[in-house]
Order: structure tokens, then C-alpha cells, then sequence
């Protein structure tokens, strides 16, 4: 038995020795990885000239992309050893999302972007193509998130400011991985994410089924108070599923509780608000939920032209031209809205913008040339006291219309230089302001509350009181005063839009300027 110990001994000894060996190899082999160099893959000018011969729909973009790789040393952006960077997987997530934001997702050779992103099918481009066509997926997504371009919007007689789109700084983006989101809302026009929830709100309901027509006979004047019909019922299930109405308590019987509800309508539906139901009502809430989705994405997209930096501004004034209204916009805050009345079809007020700089008090109307040849020059021929019954006088080879409450004018303009040869006025013809659709001038805006806005333009200036605004206004005397500080302006086109207590109102497209705006943004 002793002559086991030791032989136990030196096995256990050998065993310890084993292990020790063991263990340091294990721990060699874990410090000896192998390591693996930087991936590079070289995407010169002749790669990327060949990349768009294979690829022309995608040419647009070509002299920013050859930029974009100079600035990183002629090697790739979006790929590493692991494959493609998390940052390329977020711009593919957006770019699946565009519906989202209203636009359609129609990458020009989306056959060759989804395989790089996803499971549907082998991805065939080499590793330099494969990073050429994320980066071109970028600049189209950066294209489309930021409006089509300015040529085109002019085209579509849209003249405010556009908001620049600077690539460089989106290239910078790209280099430093930074994100994409707009979860801040700072990058756009505010009111843009407020049609975009909008638009998320209407495609649910879209998805319930939407609405049903309200049916009516052909005789059909008007419903009330107290009426009871079945078009009553089916008036109380399309305003509760747009939420006018809180609570559907399915009666045919035109209650109270209808009554406010169409009352919020008619308020958010650019209508006189008086609570009664007319065809013009009905017609409006047959409008399909389809159309009504069209109209929000229609006024994102021109939510997309605006710069933001514009509503951030101390002062300003806001013209909407379907919704016949004007906003002074003071520190944030509406301080003052009036009725206008806006330019007929054929003499549409442009969309545009000025610095308003000048008050004139009992102003004069040069008569345009148009006006002119058109009007005065055949009422001359027919009646010789023509221009004395009209209070007109030739002035320097042309007409004007003396001051006076009768002056096309009215009492008071507010001019802002511009072009177009568009201002705000006041006007004689006070009873169009109580009508529904206000598109009766010669393209200048005429403003109900003349007065108003002058007091609020020139609280600046103490000596400038209401009283003695509202005496120049009646002097009968050309009195021109400046501003002393420049007012923007800026009238604008949009046929609905979420107000500041968050409801979406609808407006006739009175230029009919949306259809053709649809079929912009949802083409490739």
C-alpha cells in the first residue's frame, strides 16, 4: 500500500500540470484572434460613371454622389465587414415608410434595393454597386421628403420662398451616421407632421370601411331643427366617425346635439355656421374618405416647400386663399383675423410673398390698363359723363379714381412692392364678405376689418391712435404713412389645414390646383 502514494501523488501532480498546460492554451488561443482588416472596396469616378450607364434613371443624382464619394476618399459609405452599416437599415426603413409621410415608396430599380435589405431575393450587385445604389436610395428619399423642385412648383404658380435643400448638409449625414428621423419636428413646416397625424387619422378610418353616402331625394331643400328623416340618421353616423358628433345615439329626430354637431362642420368646412343642413352640406360629407386623403396629402406636399424658419418670425401676416381668411401673426400668436375676399378664376391672386412697408389713407385706384380697355373705354363711348359719375379723372395718360368711400379701394391699402401688382385694400362692396366663396376680384385681397388691421399695424407708433386712423381713413386726401418696421406677407394656396386647436379643416379647391398636385407626388 505505500508503495501507492507516491504513484497517486505523481498522477495527481501530472494532472495538475496537464490542466495548467491546457488552461494556458485556451487562454493563448483566445488573445490570438485573428484580426480582420477594415473593409475598403474603391468606388472611383470611372465605378460610379459605369454605375449610372447600367442605371440611368437614377442620372439626377449623379454629380452629388461623385461629390459625396471624392469627400470620402474614393471608398465605400454604407458597407463594413458585418455587411451594411445600422444606418443604411435605417434609411431603408424610411424609405419603407414613405406612404407614412404620403408619397409612394417607387425607388426606380427597387428590384435591385430590397434584396440588399431583405430575405425576398439575392442580391446579385457587386459590393461597389451595392453601396452606389444605398447612396442613391438616400438622395432619393432625401429628394422626395423634401418636395418636388423649385421649377416645378413655379410652374405650378406657387412663388413663396422655397426651402432650400442643402445636400451638404445631408452629406455630412451620411459620413457621421447621424440620424434621419424627424422625430423633433423641427425639420419641416410645423403644420406638415399636423396633416401627417391627419392622414394616419383618415386611413384608419379608411380602413373601417369610411363612410356611407347620405341619400337624399332630388327635391331635397334643406333639414332642421326638429325634422325627422332618414338622412337625419346617416348625417349623425358620418359626423360621429369624423368625431363632430361625441356620441351616436341613432335617431332620426334632428336634436340638439346634431345641431352643434353640424354646426362644428360647417365652421371646419369653410360653411356659414348657422346649423341647418343644405345640399351643398350633404354634398360635402359624400365627399369619399378617399378624396378627403388625397387633399391632406396634397397639402403636405406643399407643406414640403416651406421653410420653417418663415412662422418663426415676430410678426407676420398669413393669407390662405381657399379659406377667404387673413391672420397677423404677433410673438406666436393670432392677434388678428378678418375675412378677404380673393381673386376670381380668372384673375387669380398669386401665391407669393412681400414686406409690406406702407399704410395709404384715403388712397386713390389707378385703374389697370386692362380695366381699361375692357370697361371704361367702351362706358366712355356710350356716356360722356362716364368718368364724373364714376368719380374717375385722367392722370398723366391714365386713370384714377378719386378718394372716397365709393373708391374701389375703400378708405385704406396696406402695399407691399412686388410684381405682381397685389395688395391689400378695403372695399366698398361690404356684402360679399357674407358670402360662403369670396373669389370675386381682380386678384388683389380685400379685407373686411380695414381699420382693425390698421390699428394693429401701427400700435408700434402712439401717435398713430385709432381715432386718428379712422379720420385719415375719411379725409378725402391721399396720406401715405411707413411702417416702421416691414411687415411679411405671405399668402398661400391650401385647401385644408389643422388649426391651432388641432382640428382639420377641409376647403374648396377653388383653382382647382389639387388634382394636378396629386398626380405630381404620387408619380416615380
Amino acid at each position: 500500500m505505500k508503495i501507492l502514494y507516491p504513484l497517486v501523488a505523481a498522477v495527481l501532480l501530472f494532472s495538475v500540470v496537464s490542466c495548467k498546460k491546457s488552461e494556458k492554451k485556451i487562454e493563448e488561443s483566445k488573445t490570438a484572434v485573428k484580426v480582420v482588416p477594415e473593409l475598403k472596396i474603391k468606388i472611383d469616378s470611372a465605378g460610379i460613371n459605369a454605375f449610372y450607364a447600367a442605371y440611368p434613371k437614377l442620372a439626377k443624382f449623379q454629380t452629388q454622389v461623385l461629390a459625396l464619394y471624392q469627400k470620402k476618399n474614393s471608398t465605400q459609405l454604407w458597407l463594413d465587414n458585418k455587411g451594411v452599416v445600422e444606418f443604411g437599415n435605417t434609411l431603408f426603413n424610411k424609405y419603407k415608410g414613405l406612404e407614412e409621410e404620403g408619397l409612394k415608396a417607387n425607388f426606380p430599380y427597387n428590384e435591385k434595393i430590397s434584396p440588399i435589405f431583405e430575405n425576398t431575393a439575392e442580391n446579385k450587385l457587386s459590393k461597389a454597386d451595392t453601396d452606389l445604389m444605398i447612396t442613391n436610395l438616400y438622395f432619393y428619399y432625401v429628394q422626395k421628403v423634401s418636395g418636388v423642385d423649385e421649377k416645378t412648383t413655379k410652374s405650378l404658380e406657387w412663388l413663396l420662398p422655397r426651402k432650400k435643400v442643402n445636400y451638404q448638409v445631408f452629406s455630412d449625414s451620411i459620413h457621421k451616421k447621424s440620424t434621419i428621423n424627424d422625430d423633433k419636428k423641427s425639420k419641416m413646416f410645423s403644420q406638415y407632421y399636423k396633416l401627417r397625424d391627419a392622414l394616419h387619422q383618415y386611413r384608419e378610418i379608411e380602413k373601417k370601411g369610411g363612410w356611407k353616402n347620405i341619400e337624399t331625394n332630388e327635391d331635397f331643400k334643406s333639414l332642421k331643427k326638429g325634422d325627422s328623416a332618414l338622412a337625419v340618421l346617416q348625417i349623425r353616423e358620418r359626423l360621429f366617425i369624423t368625431g363632430e358628433l361625441k356620441e351616436n345615439n341613432k335617431s332620426q329626430v334632428f336634436d340638439d346635439s346634431l345641431v352643434s354637431a353640424v354646426k362644428t362642420f360647417q365652421l371646419h368646412n369653410g360653411n356659414i355656421v348657422n346649423g341647418k343642413i343644405a345640399k351643398e352640406h350633404i354634398a360635402a360629407m359624400n365627399i369619399p374618405v378617399s378624396d378627403r386623403i388625397k387633399t391632406i396629402i396634397a397639402n403636405m406636399e406643399r407643406c414640403r416647400w416651406i421653410d420653417p424658419e418663415l412662422e418663426k418670425g415676430k410678426e407676420f401676416i398669413e393669407v390662405n386663399i381657399p379659406e377667404f381668411k387673413l391672420y397677423l401673426i404677433r410673438d406666436h400668436e393670432i392677434v388678428f383675423i378678418s375675412p378677404v375676399v380673393v381673386g376670381k378664376a380668372m384673375t387669380k391672386t398669386v401665391v407669393f410673398s412681400g414686406m409690406m412697408n406702407n399704410i395709404v389713407f384715403s388712397p386713390y385706384w389707378n385703374v389697370p390698363t386692362s380695366i381699361i380697355n375692357k370697361e371704361i373705354k367702351p362706358g366712355m363711348a356710350k356716356n360722356k359723363n362716364y368718368l364724373a359719375q364714376k368719380n374717375l379723372e385722367w392722370n398723366n395718360g391714365s386713370v384714377r379714381q378719386l378718394p372716397g368711400k365709393n373708391n374701389s379701394l375703400g378708405l385704406v391699402k396696406f402695399l407691399f412692392p412686388n410684381s405682381n401688382n397685389i395688395y391689400l385694400h378695403d372695399t366698398p362692396a361690404k356684402s360679399l364678405f357674407e358670402r360662403e366663396s369670396r373669389a370675386f376680384s381682380h386678384g388683389c385681397v380685400r379685407v373686411a376689418k380695414p381699420k382693425e388691421l390698421a390699428v394693429e399695424l401701427l400700435k408700434r407708433d402712439p401717435s398713430w391712435t385709432p381715432a386718428r386712423i379712422d379720420k385719415a381713413m375719411h379725409a378725402g386726401k391721399e396720406n401715405w404713412v411707413s411702417l416702421k418696421k416691414k411687415v411679411p406677407v405671405y399668402i398661400g394656396y391650401f385647401t385644408c389645414w389643422v388649426d391651432r386647436k388641432g382640428n382639420l379643416n377641409f376647403y374648396k379647391d377653388i383653382y382647382n390646383r389639387d388634382e394636378s398636385l396629386i398626380k405630381l407626388v404620387t408619380e416615380e
